[in-house]
């Protein structure tokens, strides 16, 4: 039998929801997988969704940073070990340059997950002094602590792009647009990166339902299958719920599909309708990035 530790209790309780002896049962019957056990508390009706990874061992700050014609967006999240050091003006300061840095990357059009192993650490420091990479080490001798460029996105559009970073610097989004450009589609842009960052109902992880991928559609379709069939529903039943379960769990995921978090009377692909209306275009959500930190 797996060594299941109390810190992957822990874990498990805060990411469904359940309680303490259901939280240790579900990591028993998985060999410790902590996945596994959100599926299995789920099938069993303990856990309703999985809750997203919370603050986990790391701290920092987000920051971005928009061009004036909206053209060009970044995110950066710089890691510290302590939010004493991730408070320190010194270390905001290398977070807000190290956005200039990579605004300055125009080849670069991406979501970069591990940004220490993307070229840019090998480039100049465009204050001279070395380059990227040796800029972020002297940060961590200085502090004591293990300083990182975590990861970044850049975008460019011929549209529009916008941000929001949250007042505390760890949550923060970034969505492009497409279709117009002026002051009515770049607040848009803004409003639904807001929206994004907010995470209500859930974090979308997709823009549109058919680009949700066919694996995380067929484990919501497992679930529900399992869930079904030990209420003692027949199989004929439980196809048709499961085509409904599917069906919200679109309208839950997909970005366009969501309930806008400052006025749910309308989707944000109403919301898109009503403001190309307003501006005579046909405007779309081509893609978005969403950094919280410590999530995975």
């Amino acid at each position: 039998m797996a060594n299941i530790s109390a810190k992957d209790i822990a874990e498990l309780r805060a990411r469904t929801g359940a309680g303490m002896m259901d939280c240790k049962k579900a990591l028993e019957e998985t060999g410790g997988n902590i996945e596994e056990a959100i599926a299995y508390l789920r099938k069993k009706g303990i856990a309703k969704s999985e809750k997203r990874a919370g603050n986990r061992a790391s701290e920092g700050k987000i920051v971005s940073l928009v061009s004036p014609d909206h053209r060009h967006a970044v995110l950066v999240e710089l890691n510290s070990e302590t939010d004493f050091v991730a408070r320190n003006e010194e270390f905001g300061q290398l977070a807000e340059e190290l956005a200039h840095q990579v605004m300055q990357d125009e080849a670069t059009d991406a979501i970069v997950h591990k940004a220490d192993e993307h070229e840019l650490f090998g480039k100049a420091w465009h204050k001279g002094g070395g380059t990227v990479g040796e800029i972020v080490k002297s940060a961590a001798g200085r502090t004591g602590e293990n300083v990182t460029l975590r990861r970044f996105a850049r975008f460019k559009t011929e549209g529009a792009l916008g941000s929001y970073v949250h007042f505390n610097g760890k949550v923060a989004a970034l969505v492009e647009v497409a279709g117009g450009n002026g002051a009515e589609v770049q607040a848009l842009a803004k409003s639904i990166a807001e929206h994004v960052a907010a995470g209500v109902p859930v974090v979308p992880v997709a823009v549109s339902r058919d680009q949700v991928s066919a694996e995380l559609v067929e484990k919501e379709r497992q679930i529900f299958a399992e869930q079904a069939r030990s209420s003692g529903k027949p199989e004929n039943i439980i196809e048709k719920m499961i085509g409904g379960r599917i069906d919200k769990y679109y309208g839950e995921v997909a970005l366009v599909e969501q309930p806008w978090v400052r006025d749910p009377s309308k989707t944000i692909r109403e919301l898109v309708k009503e403001v190309g209306k307003q501006v005579g275009a046909e405007l779309t959500v081509r893609r978005f990035a969403r950094f919280q930190m410590g999530e995975e």
